[in-house]
């Protein structure tokens, strides 16, 4: 409806369709009787939604950080890059076995990574009330209040320790991989 004053006949119309609302629904009937006595709660009247948190930028320095060290061990920037339109598929999954390796080395040399939850993907579990929605997503049929029960399709992933090569101050983390040049 917005918040414009409704005019005659919007008015005559709510009228009508709250007349006969209040003949069937006797919990509407309640509501409106309250507003009537300046008892209950316009909707108006309710508390604006807290504001969206504002979003934090995460310094590039680590990103940047892995992603050299991908390239450097994996060849991750240079797969990505390469157009493989013309590569067959035993090409790309040579080529793909290289960079899993290398990757896959990189990943366990600097992070540690463990399951989000600890039961084994297909298990039914439970999201009660108050869950951690950064970690858990709830994805399907998704209607009403936790708590949602359901399938765990991925056990998902999370860092829990961290440990980055130390840098110098005058190293260009924007450089992925130097260029080379065979003299």
């Amino acid at each position: 409806m917005g918040s414009a004053t409704p005019s005659f006949f919007r008015r005559a119309l709510i009228a009508f369709t709250s007349f006969k609302r209040i003949l069937k629904d006797p919990g509407f009937a309640r509501a409106v009787g309250l507003l009537a006595k300046g008892e209950g709660e316009h909707a108006l009247a309710r508390p604006a939604a807290p504001a969206a948190v504002p979003l934090a930028s995460a310094a590039p320095d680590s990103a940047l950080l892995l992603l050299g060290l991908l390239q450097k061990e994996g060849r991750l920037v240079d797969f990505l890059q390469e157009d493989l339109k013309g590569a067959s598929d035993q090409e790309i999954g040579a080529a793909a076995r290289i960079v899993h390796q290398g990757c896959r080395g990189v990943l366990n040399a600097h992070l540690k990574i463990t399951p989000v939850r600890e039961e084994p993907e297909g298990s039914r579990v439970t999201l009660t009330p108050g869950f951690d929605a950064s970690a858990n997503r709830p994805t399907g049929n998704v209607v009403g209040d936790p708590p949602f029960q359901g399938t765990l399709v991925h056990r998902g992933w999370r860092v829990t320790g961290m440990d980055l090569p130390k840098t110098t101050g005058g190293h260009d983390l924007r450089i992925l991989a130097a260029a080379e040049v065979e003299l």
